[in-house]
């Protein structure tokens, strides 16, 4: 089982991620900073990381360089969590290692979306839980 790493200043945010993430049977872990989600990467580097950008003690930019500078950093998958639609911002993370993001709010399909586009799940089905599906001819 895979295990994701939510990363959220806010409570309630952790708690409906991890919902949607357990239903598709990922094993999931919180932080509620960037600084807390560094010290239980040490301790065992997720699969994935689902990232708020902006959050106290340690925002999601700083999390992201320290994170890649870990040995073994650059394997965790990075869907970063933004409300602003800033596309310098957006291409900083991306530039930082993020492999995708997602707006706030989030629905159920637009997160599994982002998980299976990184390989982190097969792609969702539209009950919202993961399936596989052959392979396009494209």
């Amino acid at each position: 089982m895979k295990h994701c790493l939510v990363v959220d200043d806010s409570s309630v945010i952790r708690k409906v991620a991890r919902r949607i993430l357990e239903g598709s049977d990922l094993r999931i872990s919180e932080a509620e900073n960037g600084q807390t989600a560094i010290e239980l990467c040490r301790q065992a580097m997720p699969d994935g990381i689902l990232l708020d950008w902006s959050m106290p003690v340690m925002d999601g930019y700083d999390f992201l360089v320290e994170l890649r500078s870990l040995p073994g950093g650059d394997a965790p998958k990075v869907v970063f969590l933004t409300t602003e639609n800033d596309v310098a911002g957006l291409a900083r993370a991306m530039r930082a290692g993020a492999d995708e993001y997602a707006m706030k709010p989030f629905d159920r399909e637009a997160i599994l979306a982002k998980f299976a586009h990184v390989g982190l799940l097969s792609s969702p089905n539209p009950n919202g839980a993961a399936a596989k599906t052959p392979p396009s001819a494209a």
